[in-house]
């Protein structure tokens, strides 16, 4: 695979910005996808949302009083709600010029895990969602704070329950085992500690806020300090701890380039990041530009995120919303602003099991033959030969050279390698005497893309 080809899909969604990465540079490219801008507005599909604590108090009211159908109206909106948004993440992720920061913000969602299914406000989610945007390539421990002190988070991890004399430990532990330090670097005693600092953090109007009533103001011990601690003070605390730099520095990796990174590679680049005080920008910065020298194709199962996204812009369709996108995501087990618990997405081998890889299949027979998708035809591959389903543009663009160059080409942007096996049965398809200017030539590519999409080495990145 073309080196620029693959850092656009690691860094991406898809092949479209390879051009840009070979004209610029790494280096460069890194530089103007952090400084990209990004839009701050609440979209139109929340002017129906609660936002505020009144529109809540109304909209639970209204459930209260209502019949069954009326607060199944309640639950149906909001999940329909759920799933615009869903897609508006989705049209974000393939439209943005330089798309690292979505792809990071996606990194930090499955991190600091809050689902709808449990928080049941999509505003929160909203909310937990554009922190994570604006602080993408900001402090990782700064975002820490933030994160544990929004209504998201706690409403997710039960905070509102924490109180003076009737502690609810979860956040406490999710802070520790999957947000920071992880497993084994922590007791039992700092959990409690920990909880007890954070009783009283309970929901706000824009974040939680402590709530003097149900606060625990005693002394406690925390990794060996003793004082009063509130969120700000255990996050300092928790980031003076050895592992904290080892513990995120190893999930970046998985998620960027390595299922299974060395642990001298997690400690080399661990320590950076301790150096620059938990900096992400200058953090990704050394290992996209010391990693991009390696040759490291193949190193990692693509997610259903590059998978489906690499086949829309590889294919050029034009879609008039992501929703299928979004329910293809749920089948997968990569369902945005739902992880199945609040470790996120394994990710790694769990990305390609007999079913997911049938899924892929079938999703590539379709989008490959311009099919409207849908959560029917998705449930029921069967139907997808339906003459009445109505059909969307399929444009795959290909230089009319002849048949081996062609196969290279996509070859290139498609494969992290190529056997002479694989090459020989593409020369079958796509045979010596082929004529790049006969009728079907275009539907005799489109055969040559659809063997290659189907390949196991397609899987990999």
């Amino acid at each position: 695979m073309n080196s620029n080809s693959l850092w656009s899909l690691r860094l991406g969604f898809s092949n479209k910005q390879a051009p840009t990465i070979e004209k610029l540079g790494l280096k460069k490219f890194l530089e103007q996808s952090f400084q990209i801008p990004f839009d701050k507005s609440i979209p139109s599909l929340l002017d129906n949302s609660p936002k505020t604590y009144a529109d809540l108090r109304e909209q639970r009211q209204k459930a209260k009083d209502g019949n069954a159908e009326v607060k199944k109206l309640i639950q149906r909106e909001g999940i329909q709600t759920n799933l615009e948004m869903k897609s508006w993440w989705i049209d974000k992720m393939l439209s943005d010029e330089f798309p690292l920061r979505e792809k990071m913000v996606c990194f930090w969602h499955n991190h600091y895990v809050a689902t709808y299914q449990k928080v049941k406000v999509n505003y929160w989610i909203f909310q937990h969602n554009q922190i994570l945007r604006e602080h993408a390539f900001g402090n990782f421990k700064e975002l820490t704070k933030l994160m544990i002190q929004s209504n998201a988070i706690v409403r997710y991890l039960d905070n509102q329950d924490n109180k003076k004399d009737k502690i609810n430990e979860n956040l406490s532990r999710e802070l520790l085992e999957l947000f920071t330090i992880g497993i084994g670097n922590y007791t039992e005693e700092d959990i409690q500690n920990g909880a007890k600092g954070l009783a009283g953090l309970g929901l706000g109007e824009e974040k939680a806020v402590y709530r003097k009533s149900a606060m625990d103001n005693d002394p406690i011990t925390y990794f060996g300090k003793k004082g009063v601690f509130k969120a700000d003070e255990m996050v300092d605390i928790i980031f003076q701890q050895k592992n904290a730099p080892y513990f995120i520095t190893r999930k970046i990796l998985k998620w960027f380039i390595y299922d299974e990174p060395s642990e001298k590679l997690v400690t080399y680049y661990g320590d950076y990041l301790k150096s620059v005080n938990f900096e992400i920008k200058p953090f990704l910065t050394k290992i996209f530009t010391e990693e991009f020298e390696k040759n490291t194709a193949g190193s990692k199962i693509k997610n259903p995120l590059e998978y489906s996204l690499q086949l829309v812009s590889e294919l050029n369709l034009d879609l008039k919303n992501n929703n299928f996108l979004a329910f293809f995501l749920k089948q997968q087990n990569m369902d945005l602003f739902n992880q199945p618990n609040v470790k996120g997405w394994d990710g790694g081998k769990s990305w390609l099991t007999s079913q997911i890889y049938l899924q892929r299949n079938n999703l590539a027979f379709l989008l490959t033959n311009g099919r409207v998708l849908n959560q029917r035809l998705m449930k029921d591959f069967s139907k997808a030969d339906n003459p009445k389903l109505k059909e969307i543009q399929v444009n795959l663009e290909w230089k009319k050279t002849d048949n081996k160059q062609i196969i290279k080409e996509l070859s290139d942007r498609l494969l992290f390698q190529v056997e002479d096996s694989t090459q020989k049965d593409l020369e079958s398809i796509l045979k010596y005497d082929f004529d790049v200017n006969s009728k079907n030539a275009d539907q005799a590519v489109l055969r040559l893309f659809n063997t290659i999409i189907k390949l196991p080495e397609f899987q990999l990145i």
